[in-house]
This record gives structure tokens, C-alpha cells and sequence, in this order.
């Protein structure tokens, strides 16, 4: 069937700028992200072996699932254990994607490129996700590849437990895992780098019940660094050292590239508030997560807060206001939420905890924020969780705070323009030539819907740059639209009326 050629409105010169023009409100901000684990095939793939045809299906559902529910980030896994999930000539293809390592999907399918194209189609931010040190899993099955680590460079590995480890105290293994890093962040247009909370490994336990020793004789002997302190204090200058290199390693390449890291959910021994209890990563996974924030080697922090609000040895809101408390450049702290501890757990705690961050976080200049480990759970809608986000906390879409102190300006005001056709309008939006630094990533929507005294509404809406034009809703008079860059900054706003068939011309507003 052909379609009629889009018609401009007539613009009427001296038409006077709707009262409306500069009442939009702010725009909604809040960090909206789901890790996507694809190691042990939690999240993604659902198996092992899949063809490319099943594989994309499969992303595509957890994408419009994410769309749907109004989440704006979401947390890749590309290397669960010194492998990967797109092509590599550093490290081998994943067992958890093929089935065997090393051994590529059909169709010369990229994973990795595959979920950033659909992510951006829907106005998903996507960071790639990596393990630093991991190297084997207990649950592998296949022989490592040829090009793997534990193959390649045995001397930088180390047998723990039932696990391989790179060993963090060797240069040249943290100089690969560097290395991984920035040909990802190289060669994909991500939109940040993401760590998790192994760093060291979590202790195994020996057959009378004692922590084992990681087994890092080798380079504790060989370091001259070695004399300065305790082998406890090494430990944590090695992890300290890798994540100071990749802060700088990483912003040098691309200034706005997002660094987030989301470490264990409980702080140092000798600062915990009275009656916190637990684990100590500090002295287990010599992860010293206040230096790091005082250091300011980090974009966003996302402890993994995966206690109830009312559990007596690590409550949800005391852990939050601590992390929050060792914060003096005031990045952002966005907790992560055990939502796959539903149904055990009832989706309200989780609820109540993105209440409470919300509550607790709001005056901050960092913004509101949280992530759902994982996507799957929402997926499966346990305990109807997707249903209670999508009816409360999630019911409208919302912008991801921004982060002004990477690089970049704002983007350029948009031109817009309405375009009629004879059954739907739609407004065309284009940006002004920029730079990688302020070309927009999303336009932000404000339509203004109905007219007279006390029927008139906004409705907020983003939508990706690379979408347009947009429809206009039936109801809608006018809008106000703003461009968004790769760091969260907000162009000027534009704004344009129209009624039977005509439009007043486009109006520069205030921010």
C-alpha cells in the first residue's frame, strides 16, 4: 500500500508561544538497571549450544522486557571467566554460549553487538560486564581452549578450591585483563565498564572447616614491593592498582565511558555502624571499596545490598546510608537488589527498598538509583514483581541521572518539525552537527495533552535519537523536547504548538 507524502503544517509567523512553553517539569531521573548473567547460563543464553536464530529470540525477549518496564541500563556479561562473548583474539569464545570454549555460534554471530544494536533501538544504556581475575568455573565442562589463559600463560594462574584464578599479584595478569578490557571498549560503542565483587577470590574452606590461603607465594616473593607492609596490604595494592589503571586507561580512550563497579554490600570492620555483622572484603576479597570512593577511581557505585530492609545483622537502609556517608566526591551509590531472592522473599521488600532508596536518595545531587540482580527473575515475574513495578515505581519512563563530571557538553538544541499525514502526525527531530562528546542519545519528551482550564497534562516520554520521527498522541496540542548526550546532559529546550493544521514556530526555552 503507498503511503501520502508527509505534509508540513502551514506555520503561522506571528503566533505568540503557548503559556505552557516553558512550565514543562524536570525530567524524571533514575538509574533503572538489571545485570544479565550469562555465566552458569542464568539470564542468558537459557543453554548451552543454542543457533544464532534462538539466541537473538531469546535477547530480544529480555530486551522488550526491559523497554517495556520502563528500566533505562542494562549489565551484560561478556566475561564470566577469562572468555568472551563476541570475538577475541585475547581470549577464547565462552562454554556457556556454544557449549564448548572456544568454540564460535553459527552465522558469524556477535552477541555482544547483537545486544548493543537492539539496546539502542530501544533506548537501553548497555555496559559490558567483566570478571577481572575468574579464570575457570567449577561448573565448566569443556577443556579450556587453546587460546585461554590457563593454557596460554599457566604461570599466571592458580588452582583455588575447584577454581582457576589469575593471580592478581602478577603484573602481567592484570595487564591482560586490562588489555580485554579496552579492546572491548575499543572496538564496541558501549556505554560503560562494569566489575563485580570478585577481586580476590571468595575463601574456600578446607576439610576442617579453616579458610585456605590463595596460593600467591610466587609473586608475593617475587615482588620488591613486598617489605612495605602486610601480605594482606599487598593484596589490596594489587587490586587497588588494577582499578586506578582501568579509571585512567578507560576515560583517556573515551572521556564519557561510564566505570561502575558493584562490590559486596558491607563495609570495612573498623567503620561498620553499630550492629552491622558479616563478611569482610575488606580482609577476604582485599577490596578496599572506601579508598576507592575517596579516590573518586569509580563513575558509579552499586553495592549489592542483598539483605531485607529489617535484617537485624545488615539492614537495607543503614548499609545504604553508610556507603552513602563514605562518599566525599558524592558519586553516585545505587544498591543492588536481590530480586532472584523472590519468592522466598515477597516482591514488596523489593518495592520497599526501591521506596526507600528513593526516599533516602532524592536530595542528593547524584541522583536516585538501583539494580535488579537479575533480569531473568523479571522475566519470570515471580511473586508478581514485574506487574508491581510496572503499576508503581516503573509506571512512567525515566531519564538515568547524569554524570557531568565526564567529558562533554550538553547536545545542541534539536530542530524539530511537525509532519502530518491523514492519520497520524509526527514530529521529526534532528540534531545540529556534534561531536562524539554531545551527540544526543536520546530526545526527552514532554507532550502537552488536552486544552482548557484543568484538562491540561503532561506526559513524559524518551525516546532513542536514532528513532524518528515520532508519533504524535491523538490528544496532544504540543510538546517540549530536549536532546540527551552519552553522560546524561540535557540540551536546551525547544518547544512547539500546533492546532488545525497549523503550528506556531519552534521556541527555545529555559531549561
Amino acid at each position: 500500500a503507498c503511503t501520502a507524502p508527509p505534509v508540513q503544517p502551514e506555520a503561522v509567523a506571528d503566533c505568540t508561544p503557548p503559556a505552557w512553553a516553558d512550565s514543562a517539569p524536570p525530567a524524571p531521573r533514575e538509574w533503572r538497571a538489571a545485570w544479565v548473567a550469562t555465566v552458569d547460563n542464568i539470564d542468558w543464553p537459557s543453554r548451552p549450544g543454542l543457533d544464532s536464530a534462538t539466541l537473538q529470540r531469546e535477547a530480544i525477549t529480555l530486551l522488550d522486557l526491559a523497554q517495556r518496564l520502563h528500566l533505562n541500563t542494562l549489565l551484560l556479561q561478556v566475561r564470566p571467566s577469562a572468555d568472551a562473548f563476541y570475538p577475541s583474539t585475547l581470549e577464547p569464545w565462552s562454554e556457556f554460549l556454544s557449549g564448548r570454549q572456544g568454540q564460535p555460534p553459527g552465522d558469524n554471530f556477535d552477541p555482544l553487538a547483537y545486544w548493543l544494536t537492539q539496546a539502542r533501538q530501544r533506548g537501553l544504556s548497555l555496559q559490558a560486564w567483566f570478571n577481572p581475575y575468574r579464570a575457570r568455573r567449577p561448573t565448566a565442562r569443556s577443556a579450556p581452549a587453546p587460546l585461554h589463559i590457563s593454557q596460554r600463560r599457566p604461570d599466571l594462574v592458580r588452582s583455588y578450591g575447584d577454581q582457576l584464578w589469575l593471580d592478581p599479584g602478577e603484573p602481567e595478569a592484570a595487564a591482560h585483563t586490562r588489555a580485554v578490557i579496552r579492546d572491548v571498549a575499543t572496538r564496541y560503542d558501549i556505554d560503560g565498564v562494569h566489575l563485580d565483587d570478585y577481586f580476590y577470590p571468595y575463601p574456600v574452606k578446607d576439610a576442617a572447616g579453616r579458610d585456605l590461603d590463595f596460593p600467591d607465594d610466587a609473586s608475593w616473593q617475587r615482588d620488591p614491593g613486598k617489605g612495605r607492609g602486610s601480605r594482606a596490604g599487598w593484596r589490596r595494592t594489587q587490586v587497588n592498582s588494577l582499578l586506578k589503571s582501568l579509571n585512567e586507561e578507560l576515560h583517556q580512550l573515551k572521556p564519557w565511558l561510564a566505570f561502575t563497579l558493584s562490590p559486596f554490600g558491607i563495609g570495612r570492620p573498623d567503620r561498620r555502624p553499630a550492629g552491622v555483622t558479616g563478611f569482610s572484603q575488606y580482609d577476604g576479597l582485599y577490596a578496599d571499596v572506601e579508598h576507592w570512593l575517596a579516590q573518586g577511581w569509580l563513575d558509579a557505585l552499586v553495592p549489592q545490598l542483598y539483605w531485607p530492609i529489617d535484617s537485624p545483622g545488615q539492614p537495607f537502609g543503614v548499609l545504604l546510608d553508610y556507603w552513602q556517608a563514605q562518599n566525599p566526591l558524592q558519586r553516585p551509590i545505587w544498591p543492588g537488589l536481590y530480586t532472584g531472592r523472590l519468592p522466598v522473599w515477597p516482591a514488596q521488600q523489593i518495592v520497599d527498598q526501591i521506596r526507600l532508596t528513593r526516599e533516602r536518595q532524592a536530595p542528593l545531587p547524584a541522583g536516585t538509583g538501583h539494580a535488579h540482580f537479575s533480569l531473568k527473575v523479571l522475566a519470570e515475574d515471580r511473586d508478581g514483581i514485574t506487574r508491581r513495578l510496572a503499576e508503581g515505581p516503573y509506571a512512567a519512563p525515566a531519564l538515568a541521572p547524569a554524570m557531568p563530571w565526564l567529558a562533554g557538553a550538553a547536545p545542541p538544541v534539536p530542530r524539530v518539525q511537525l509532519l502530518r499525514q491523514a492519520q497520524q502526525s509526527s514530529v521529526s527531530l534532528h540534531s545540529p552537527p556534534a561531536d562524539e562528546t554531545t551527540q544526543p542519545r536520546w530526545w526527552a519528551v514532554w507532550w502537552r495533552l488536552g486544552s482548557g482550564p484543568g484538562r491540561e497534562a503532561w506526559r513524559f516520554d524518551v525516546q532513542p535519537a536514532q528513532r524518528e520521527p515520532l508519533l504524535v498522541p491523538d490528544d496532544a496540542v504540543g510538546a517540549v523536547f530536549s536532546a540527551v548526550g552519552r553522560t546524561g546532559l540535557e540540551s536546551r529546550r525547544i518547544a512547539l504548538a500546533w492546532a488545525d493544521g497549523r503550528q506556531c514556530p519552534p521556541v527555545v526555552v529555559a531549561p
